[in-house]
């Protein structure tokens, strides 16, 4: 058994993907308006974007506990910001060892941005 994919709560199909697509630039794989729902190609798995029913409102703008992996945290960071992409967080040294931030999609929903070496990949 292996983990294939994610899920995300949104609110707003067109918006997220224009998100993780132009400002992320992460690869779109699939999309569906009708079913509300999108993937994208995310290294060893993929991360669906699923627009939430009147119910699951509560389910968006929530800590995903998703975590991005980059080589250049700074950069990145950057690079992000400068697009207009919020963090709630900035790059920070960990307790751990890790270098990490916290950044938000349109909804607010969180995700990790981790610098990965050798020694924390």
């Amino acid at each position: 058994m292996k983990i294939v994919y994610a899920n995300v709560y949104i609110s707003n199909l067109e918006q997220s993907i224009a998100f993780f697509v132009e400002k992320l630039g992460l690869q779109l794989g699939f999309s569906d308006a009708e079913h509300g729902y999108a993937s994208f190609a995310a290294g060893p798995i993929s991360l669906g974007l699923a627009v939430a029913a009147k119910e699951q409102a509560d389910l968006v703008g929530r800590p995903t506990g998703i975590g991005f992996a980059v080589d250049d945290l700074e950069a990145e960071h950057a690079r992000l910001a400068a697009l207009g992409v919020a963090f709630p967080k900035p790059p920070e040294r960990q307790p751990w060892g890790g270098f990490m931030a916290l950044f938000a999609d349109p909804d607010g929903n969180t995700y990790y941005l981790d610098e990965v070496s050798a020694s924390h990949g």
